[in-house]
Formats: structure tokens, sequence, C-alpha cells
């Protein structure tokens, strides 16, 4: 009767913990090497486990469900972050995720604007004394993109300037921030004189480019070519 109690419980926290989650394996290695350290645990084999007393047959019985239940739980969160057989990001690709997360935050802020634009001559001087860099960016909006304004905002452990740009009802942000010191993604676009590297993350464009000691993000969800365009005027 305890057996298939136990069974019951094991397969209903299963079935809880996958219900409605999109399923992905994990790469083989990960799998095993997980699996591995969770059956030590569960044999009392790790060091911290050899200092107590056995586990009795009745606390045996319910921790192999309880185990079987985090290793499910573990998989399902390393497959909905990594996706089947995905490493993390490498060559700096995760810069790219890091900048929309930036641009997230700043749309979703309460005050996503702190200085309101009367003009790229009037956006660039507020920075001045609340950033240890000066950003460069000589363009000023026009009818297609229009500059809304400014604020302060962080990529990483940096401080960057924030502006804001309009494509129809679309928001558009540029970040500027030193470059130094980041893991760079490789260039996959060149325009004119620019090396881009362009990377879709969670349905929006990211645009990655450097110029000399500073790095530029441009993120947005308009479409690809139109973030491209706005990069170039950026550099023009």
């Amino acid at each position: 009767m305890s057996d298939r109690k136990d069974k019951d419980i094991d397969e209903a926290l299963t079935a809880a913990l996958t219900r409605g989650v999109r399923r992905h394996e994990p790469t083989p290695a990960f799998a095993a090497q997980l699996r591995a350290k969770l059956d030590a645990v569960a044999a009392g084999e790790t060091p911290v486990a050899r200092q107590v007393a056995p586990p009795s047959p009745r606390r045996r019985a319910w921790a192999a469900p309880f185990v079987s239940a985090c290793a499910a739980a573990a998989l399902v969160v390393v497959a909905l972050r990594f996706g089947p057989g995905r490493a993390p990001a490498p060559g700096g690709w995760e810069l790219a995720d890091e900048v929309v997360s930036d641009h997230l935050r700043v749309v979703a802020s309460s005050r996503p604007i702190e200085i309101e634009s009367g003009g790229i001559h009037q956006v660039k001087p507020w920075f001045t004394g609340r950033l240890d860099f000066a950003p460069r960016v000589a363009f000023a909006g026009d009818d297609d993109f229009v500059l809304v304004g400014g604020s302060v905002g962080y990529v990483r452990d940096r401080k960057a300037a924030v502006f804001q740009f309009k494509r129809r009802l679309h928001a558009v942000t540029l970040l500027v921030f030193p470059a130094d010191g980041l893991a760079w993604p490789a260039a996959n676009l060149q325009r004119g004189r620019l090396a881009l590297a362009v990377q879709a993350v969670r349905g929006y464009t990211s645009i990655l480019w450097r110029d000399g000691e500073l790095g530029y993000a441009l993120v947005s969800d308009v479409a690809r070519p139109e973030l491209e365009t706005l990069a170039t005027k950026i550099n023009d």
C-alpha cells in the first residue's frame, strides 16, 4: 500500500511539474551529471550525508520520489533556459540579451524619460555630470525616427546614456556606454563603414557596434531593416 502511495505521489509531482510546459531535452552530458549527483544525494554518498546517520527505510521510501521530482524540475528549468542541446550563447552574444532587458526596463519604467527632447543639442548636454563619459550622438531625429528624450541607465556594471526614439507606435532605445571589458559579439553585417552585430532576442532586434572606446546598442521591436536604417543614420 505504501509503495503504491509513493508511486502515486511521484507521478503526481512529475505531472504537475511538466503539465503545460514545452519539453526540451538537455545535453546528454549535463543530464547524466545532474542525475549522478542527485542519485549520490539519495544514496547518502555525499560528504555531508556521511556525517549523519543513514536514512531509515521509511525515509528512503519518500526520498526517491522527492529526488525524482527535483530532477524533473531542474531539467525543466534547464530546458526552458537553454532549449534542446543549447548552451549559453558564445562569443559575447549574451550582451544582446542584456541590452534587450535594458530596453524593457526603460520602457516599463515610471520615468522612462528624464529629459524631454527639445532637440539633440538639449538632450546631450543634460548628461554632463551624470556620466563619466561624453556620449557621441549627432543624429537629432527626423520624421521617421522622432527623438523623444533621454535618461541615465545601465548596461551590466556601467552607466549608459539612454536615448529614446519613436517609430510610429514603437519605442526604440539607443544605449551608449563604455565598451572596454565587455565580451563583444562578432559582427555579422556590414553597412558602409559600420560592422554591426545583429541578433533577434525574445522578439526584439538588437544591433550592437563599437566606435572607439564606446559601445552602442539599438533595441526595438520594429522591423529589422528599419532598425538598421536608424543605425546608419546615427553613424552618418
